[in-house]
């Protein structure tokens, strides 16, 4: 399945480490806001559920996430959390999705499309990028061998592959909640899900001063409040990681 990176697992490793130091609260909060919009019950609501459950693992305090439940339900009033998507391109020709969770468009917008500018890219118009890009259901579990491989599979999983005492599982998106609650009922340990979008083909970049251009961007764009996630195309060779 294309879309798994050395790059993209060491950014995330990086995200992880930010959450636990408290740095990524305001993007949680905004992320259950967005989902709270559907329903304000984990248990009826799979995307609120999905919003919960990265906020616990990042140790965000259970009012936070109970007050970002009650602003994406509109309990408490004011501006209403919504969610939009910016597409562009970055050094080298990467190919950049960028979802943002704002309660005004017109201080996001500017922000992402100046960090872009500042970094070497340019924001693209709606859906210039996004066809090079397949939404799917992803999920990581612990563990590996080919026994948990065709659990997985039976479970009703489109693919999954291997990585470092994990196995990345893929899904379609309507069947996101029902892989990952099928693979719980078989006692498999799940430390992610989400949907995500996976490029349909990830470009090489070999030469050092453009990944480093890239890497600043990326930063740049994930230190933004209003981002909660990004998607990319692009890898890097295996001397610049």
């Amino acid at each position: 399945m294309s879309g798994h990176s050395k790059w993209a697992k060491i950014h995330r490793g990086k995200a992880i480490e930010d959450a636990k130091r408290g740095a990524v609260f305001t993007k949680l909060g905004n992320a259950i806001a967005i989902a709270a919009r559907a329903g304000d019950d984990p248990e009826m609501n799979f995307s609120l559920r999905l919003a919960i459950d990265k906020a616990k693992q990042a140790n965000m305090p259970a009012n936070n996430i109970q007050r970002a439940i009650d602003r994406g339900s509109g309990k408490l009033g004011g501006e209403q959390i919504q969610e939009v998507m910016y597409e562009g391109y970055g050094p080298g020709g990467a190919a950049i999705l960028v979802e943002c969770a704002t309660d005004n468009i017109n201080r996001t917008y500017p922000d992402v499309r100046n960090v872009f500018s500042k970094h070497g890219g340019g924001i693209a118009e709606k859906g210039a990028v996004a066809f090079q890009f397949d939404s799917k259901g992803v999920i990581r579990v612990k563990g590996g061998g080919e026994e948990l491989l065709l659990e997985i599979l039976d479970a009703g999983a489109e693919d999954a592959e291997e990585d470092d005492g994990e196995i990345i599982v893929y899904t379609e998106p309507k069947k996101l909640a029902e892989v990952r609650d099928s693979l719980k009922t078989k006692n498999i340990e799940i430390t992610e899900a989400q949907l995500s979008y996976l490029p349909k083909n990830i470009i090489e970049i070999s030469d050092a001063s453009t990944a480093g251009k890239i890497e600043r961007l990326m930063d740049a764009l994930e230190n933004l409040d209003d981002v909660t996630k990004t998607h990319v195309n692009f890898d890097v060779s295996d001397n610049l990681v």
